[in-house]
């Protein structure tokens, strides 16, 4: 059986013992791939514990815990690693969670900050990432149409020239 993080080991020798306090990661996908884990299997104080110190207070243990228990979880995908090794002492880890709540598919996509502190790697930061695609709302601008600019010279001549 693979463990529920998906890198392919068995949980009892991938992200247990990480869990369970007998092995600290070795890197910052490593501690990501854990508090995956942790979120699944509902263990709220891994995730308090592997939270930066100076940030964990920000946590709110109750909605973390109602969170972790009403999503069903449905895998992790790490898209990118910055960093985040051995001998690093930041890390960046962007992945893709993806779960349901009340049988409505969610992604949800972050790129995650780590900081490594005497030694252990911890959760600093994340930043979710807008998979929306950017869409111009104003008119078309065509090419023998003023530059937006104000120079007063058609936009092919202008701006568009460059493209």
């Amino acid at each position: 059986m693979t463990c529920i993080c998906g890198k392919g080991e068995s949980l009892e020798t991938c992200c247990g013992p990480l869990l369970d306090g007998t092995a600290k990661p070795s890197s910052a996908e490593a501690l990501m791939r854990s508090r995956y884990v942790a979120y699944v299997t509902g263990k709220i104080d891994y995730i308090l514990a592997t939270h930066h110190p100076e940030r964990r207070q920000e946590v709110d243990r109750a909605s973390t815990e109602r969170w972790s228990q009403s999503a069903k979880w449905r895998g992790l995908q790490i898209v990118s690693t910055e960093e985040g090794g051995p001998e690093d002492t930041t890390g960046k880890v962007e992945f893709i969670a993806s779960y349901s709540i009340k049988n409505m598919a969610v992604k949800h996509h972050e790129l995650a900050t780590f900081e490594k502190v005497d030694g252990v790697w911890y959760f600093a930061d994340g930043q979710e990432v807008s998979t929306q695609p950017i869409v111009n709302e104003g008119p078309k601008l065509g090419r023998n149409d003023p530059c937006h600019c104000g120079s007063g010279k058609k936009y092919k001549k202008c701006h568009g020239a460059a493209a």
